[in-house]
């Protein structure tokens, strides 16, 4: 340290014009202010120790460019107007370090800089400040000491005498550089605040650096009070949780509601559940702290908390991607439908190439018991999948689809988001059955709900009102089945993929009967195999003589009543085994219910064979026509609509215009009435395809009357 203390009396005539520069990096010297600064650069200790030597004055200016880079004067690194100061105090550390203190002496300008020095010297022109005392400078100066005061009264780390310092001083732009040295400002502001030269443009310029840092400091306060009274309120709170706490320990007692609310956050941050869901689980969370369990809302943020932490929402089952097992498992569980079996082989391949790609909607459209439901569940078993089943007939609530909204009493989810949390996985197989039953009234239309969830394109995203969180639905693979696609909406039936089941052949039935329904009702009653054998032909009787389907459903019940007879036999036992044959048939199923009456009926004249659509399958009709006597009257029975009607007009309309054509007597319509029935005339017959059927029995008559 040096001892020797400088001379303080200095006035710009006793200011060197030549100074040793020493840039400065992070602050700004005014005049008659005092800054502490360090010197750890070889060529800066060069000039301290230099300046010491001789009369201790340097000018400091402050650079534009970062310590570590020195300025070069050239380029425009320095700042032209600088503080000439006089070195108070020098202290070396072992480091070579220096530690200095400065007091500046008055200002200066740059005219040039010299060479021939290792470091940076300058020829300077000093200049004082242009002090103008009126109303004017005298209102800024006491502004400026006001709101510094406020200043040093709202930050801690400024002594308190500071501000009774500034009060004290009567010229202008000293006032204004011992604010600007203090307040909490860049080094460009500062050297903004250094290069004026008028007091009073000063101070103005002061006043602004002022005004912004009280309003910072105002800011930063209250924000601080805000949070110390948080911080104080949270504190209180802990420290009453923590007696209350130490009371029921104290007492026995255990806090179910914490440990609840413990086991919840665990099972949040567990889940990994997305940002949306971790959000509103834990908003649900708060307001579950904040009740007493006594509260009947309690009940209902817990159940709902149930539901967003039991959902998979990550949790998938691995695909099965073997094409040829999965291709044996459709083919054991199902005979045929090789359109539908197909359909599902293509899916597979797909997703093995493009494992992202998005699930199909099929929708598998035909008659009863033609094995729309089972297959897939044999889908869900080839893909590995876990399978789930919902029945939309007769639902009317659309509520049923998107849940319902936690105000009501006994919210829950839908049916959709019911389905995932039982199956446990977010890429289930959906088997949505019966889609062309669901119905509509006054409180909603589910097919309009299911327009999201059936659509690749936006199911990705889907809301349900109870959960008003969304889920992904794009990894669940859609299965849908209808009996009848009249019914279902439009904008539905263009969101899937329609795969129609048709009837099967009789050839067909006997294979499946033997393959899969005589085996299946065997075991349910209990009989082995060498117990009941039922032979191909009776299997052929029973679906000629006994049932008229397209599906196997009534096959099926009439062999589960052959393996009741057989097994009510051997319980008592009158038989040990049975083979059921031909001939036995009418033992166990009473009388052939259904005549094979086509060949019958066809060699009757006037009755005339056509085909029916009905939604069990296929059925055959017959027409029958027959005249008598009478005045051109047509008479229609059998349940006709209006367009079977216009057909049998429409053919006599015909017939009548071409009987010279066709061999008939012109003037047979005039003496006879013709009579059409359609047989079965309980059951409604409609539509045009029967109009072929009707003209080739007029045909048939003879001149002279009906044959």
């Amino acid at each position: 340290m040096q001892d020797k203390q400088p001379s303080l009396d200095y006035n710009t005539e006793n200011i060197p014009k030549v100074l040793p520069i020493l840039p400065l990096f992070d602050s700004a010297l005014f005049p008659k202010m005092v800054l502490p600064l360090v010197v750890m650069k070889g060529e800066s200790v060069h000039l301290i120790d230099e300046a010491m030597a001789n009369d201790r004055m340097i000018g400091l200016l402050v650079a534009k460019k970062q310590e570590n880079v020195r300025p070069d004067p050239e380029s425009g690194d320095l700042a032209t107007v600088g503080t000439a100061a006089l070195i108070l105090k020098m202290a070396k550390a072992e480091d070579n370090r220096i530690q200095l203190l400065v007091q500046g002496l008055s200002r200066f300008r740059v005219k040039s800089f010299m060479n021939g020095k290792p470091y940076l010297v300058a020829e300077v022109e000093h200049f004082s400040d242009i002090d103008h005392k009126d109303n004017e400078t005298e209102a800024l100066m006491a502004n400026v000491i006001k709101q510094f005061g406020r200043i040093v009264h709202l930050s801690p780390g400024l002594p308190q005498e500071i501000g009774s310092m500034a009060t004290s001083i009567k010229e202008p732009g000293t006032l204004a550089d011992m604010v600007a040295s203090t307040i909490n400002s860049t080094p460009e502001e500062k050297q903004h605040i250094l290069e004026i030269q008028n007091s009073t443009k000063r101070l103005k310029a002061v006043t602004k650096l002022v005004q912004h840092q009280l309003e910072i400091l105002e800011l930063g306060n209250k924000i601080q009070s805000q949070v110390k009274g948080d911080m104080d309120k949270r504190q209180r709170e802990y420290y009453l949780r923590q007696q209350l706490k130490a009371i029921k320990e104290e007492l026995g007692e255990t806090d179910e509601a914490t440990v609840e609310l413990e086991e919840y956050r665990a099972k949040i941050k567990e889940k990994n559940l997305p940002e949306e869901a971790v959000k509103e689980a834990e908003r649900e969370l708060g307001r579950l702290a904040r009740m007493h369990p006594s509260s009947a809302e309690y009940t209902v943020a817990m159940t709902y908390l149930d539901w967003l932490t039991e959902l998979p929402w990550n949790e998938s089952t691995k695909d099965n991607l073997d094409i040829k097992k999965a291709r044996k498992v459709l083919d054991e569980d199902h005979f045929g439908l090789e359109k539908a079996k197909r359909r599902i082989i293509e899916y597979l391949a797909v997703r093995k190439l493009k494992p992202d790609s998005k699930g199909p909607i099929l929708c598998f459209a035909g008659p009863p018991g033609t094995g729309k439901t089972s297959l897939g569940s044999s889908i869900a078993r080839a893909l590995g999948r876990k399978f789930h089943r919902i029945s939309l007939g007769g639902v009317r609530d659309e509520a049923e689809i998107r849940g319902h909204r936690r105000t009501y009493v006994g919210a829950l989810p839908g049916r959709i988001i019911q389905g995932l949390r039982r199956t446990g996985s977010n890429n289930p197989v959906f088997m949505m059955d019966e889609i062309d039953k669901v119905g509509s009234d006054f409180r909603g239309d589910p097919s309009s709900a299911l327009l999201e969830v059936l659509d690749p394109e936006q199911n990705f995203s889907f809301s349900d009102h109870y959960l008003d969180v969304s889920f992904d639905l794009s990894k669940v693979m859609f299965i849908t089945t209808a009996n009848v696609l009249d019914t279902v909406p439009s904008a539905l039936r263009d969101r899937m993929e329609v795969i129609q089941l048709l009837g099967y052949t009789e050839d067909e039935k006997v294979k499946i009967a033997a393959r899969y329904l005589i085996p299946r009702q065997r075991e349910a009653h209990g009989l082995k195999a060498k117990q009941v054998k039922i032979t191909t032909g009776a299997v052929r009787r029973i679906i000629s003589g006994y049932t008229r389907e397209a599906g196997l459903r009534n096959l099926e019940r009439e062999i589960a009543t052959i393996c009741r007879g057989v097994a009510t036999g051997i319980a008592e036992g009158k038989i040990k085994r049975a083979t059921i044959k031909v001939n036995d048939v009418a033992e166990y199923l009473g009388p052939v219910k259904l005549q094979a009456e086509a060949k019958v009926r066809m060699t009757t004249p006037g009755v005339a064979m056509g085909m029916a659509w009905t939604p069990t399958g296929g059925d055959l009709l017959f027409i029958e026509a027959t005249a008598m006597k009478g005045k051109k009257g047509l008479t229609l029975t059998g349940q006709l609509g209006d367009v079977m009607k216009e057909s049998a007009t429409a053919a006599l309309s015909f017939i009548r215009a071409n009987a010279k054509k066709l061999g008939v007597d012109e003037n047979f319509f005039d003496k006879h009435d013709i009579h059409i029935h359609v047989p079965a005339g309980a059951i409604p017959k409609d539509g045009p395809s029967a109009g072929v059927t009707i003209l080739s029995r007029r045909r048939c008559w003879p001149p002279t009357g009906p044959a």
